[in-house]
């Protein structure tokens, strides 16, 4: 095997394997969001607020898609996690046989299904009539390409379960560079506005997923072998289903919450859409570091769960908490006092009703984000260590609350209602998870001998 560029996770200081690992992935992270990030900022800089809310209203059934894919890669990669942390190398070639074929056929059951019903869905969402048509459009570009972004989601969690972050990064950055190029060139050289943000999105993710399949395929022997043992294996593939849906179906909840979410938020004007576009890229900067460490904690678990070593488990755990924590207090004075100033990257200046809505939109909700970051650490290190119905409890948790305090609350306090909403189900669904963790129901959970 080519130890180069892959890393055995069961020895060494936990605190420092999880930001070893944690770092690329966040820069990594940070590029991904470049993809809507740029699309917002070329449509809300050059075309006009318009169609920043056009791409903003598709953003709920976008995550949907990231969603559904990368719960199906979380399942792969625990799995392949398990038995590398075990030393089981043949296992891990089934594995990513098996998985390939997995990817692929959701891929375009995914995007087969939602270009036919793009329309439909926006149209549930309460699209306003003036961007319905800009929204529509980005959606189906969206949907036919989605193979790029499920199988690069798939390859990069196999290279992190064998502790490569560095990889999926590379391509990644390589991309996000090209997907800045191209949305320049179609918008502003082509006049091409909405559609042309979401062409260029899709051919950056394909280039990404090719480039990193590549370079894998080239440096991790284990990963090779003859077309003839490259088959499906029913028992992996029950393994790999058994644990991925249960995650997908949590993204698929999370993602029905923001789009009943984002059903309220379209009864508003186009101000108020606009102002929670901007809003939603700032928060996904923010989730980056928590996704991070998540990322690097699951893949930390499930190889010491696979090895055995449930006291090193607990300990990154832990690690994991502390970072995350002072993260987050580190960054409530920042977005409390400079929220406004991030969100004029996104748009001009003279949208001051979009900047003031938007700003106190983040100073509502950044005094949660230890709960925020939280949910992240519990649910990928539940995921790590093969408990995965807890994080899909979680899923149906923040379902119930994101929508039940957003109806309420918007007819107590207005639009407002929307963030406080957000903030509030950031609390429940993070209780949930560390009431789990601290249970240690986990420990029974691994799968590798189920």
């Amino acid at each position: 095997m080519e130890r180069s560029i892959t890393k055995d996770m069961t020895k060494g200081s936990p605190a420092k394997l999880i930001l070893r690992f944690s770092v690329p992935m966040l820069i990594g992270n940070v590029f991904q969001q470049f993809y809507n990030l740029v699309d917002s900022v070329v449509v809300g800089k050059f075309v006009g607020s318009e169609a920043l809310a056009a791409v903003g209203a598709t953003g709920s059934l976008v995550f949907l898609i990231i969603g559904l894919s990368f719960g199906l890669s979380t399942g792969v990669s625990i799995v392949i996690g398990q038995y590398f942390g075990a030393k089981d190398y043949a296992n891990v070639r089934k594995a990513f046989a098996t998985a390939t074929y997995l990817v692929l056929g959701v891929s375009i059951v995914l995007g087969v299904v939602g270009f036919f019903s793009s329309r439909w869905l926006l149209e549930l969402l309460n699209t306003p009539d003036t961007i319905i048509d800009q929204s529509d459009f980005y959606m189906k570009i969206t949907f036919a390409g989605i193979l790029g972004v499920t199988c690069y989601n798939g390859m990069a969690a196999v290279l992190r379960a064998f502790g490569d972050s560095i990889t999926p990064l590379i391509f990644l950055a390589l991309a996000c560079v090209l997907n800045i190029v191209l949305d320049l060139l179609f918008v502003l050289q082509f006049h091409w506005d909405v559609p042309g943000v979401a062409f260029a999105t899709v051919l950056s993710q394909i280039i990404a997923a090719a480039c990193c399949t590549v370079y894998a395929m080239i440096k991790v022997k284990i990963l090779r072998m003859p077309w003839k043992e490259f088959r499906m294996d029913r028992e992996i593939l029950r393994k790999c289903i058994r644990l991925g849906i249960p995650v997908a179906l949590q993204n698929a909840l999370v993602s029905s919450s923001m789009m009943a979410l984002q059903g309220v938020i379209n009864s508003y004007n186009d101000v108020v859409i606009a102002a929670n576009t901007v809003y939603s890229r700032i928060e996904q900067l923010v989730l980056q570091p928590g996704m991070s460490v998540g990322a690097a904690l699951a893949a930390y678990t499930g190889q010491n769960v696979g090895a055995g070593k449930l006291d090193r488990v607990k300990k990154g755990f832990e690690a994991a908490s502390i970072i995350i924590i002072l993260f987050s207090i580190v960054m409530l004075p920042v977005m409390y006092f400079g929220g406004e100033h991030v969100m004029t990257l996104f748009i001009n200046k003279e949208e001051m009703e979009v900047l003031t809505i938007g700003g106190n939109a983040i100073r509502i909700t950044c005094f949660f984000y230890i709960a925020l970051g939280m949910i992240l650490v519990t649910r990928n290190f539940l995921s790590g260590a093969g408990d995965i119905n807890v994080p899909l409890i979680m899923g149906f948790t923040e379902v119930v609350c994101r929508i039940l305090f957003a109806v309420v609350l918007t007819r107590l306090i207005g639009f407002y209602g929307i963030w406080w909403a957000t903030a509030l189900n950031w609390c429940a669904t993070c209780i949930v998870g560390v009431i789990r963790v601290y249970s240690g129901k986990w420990k029974t959970k691994t799968i590798i001998h189920a």
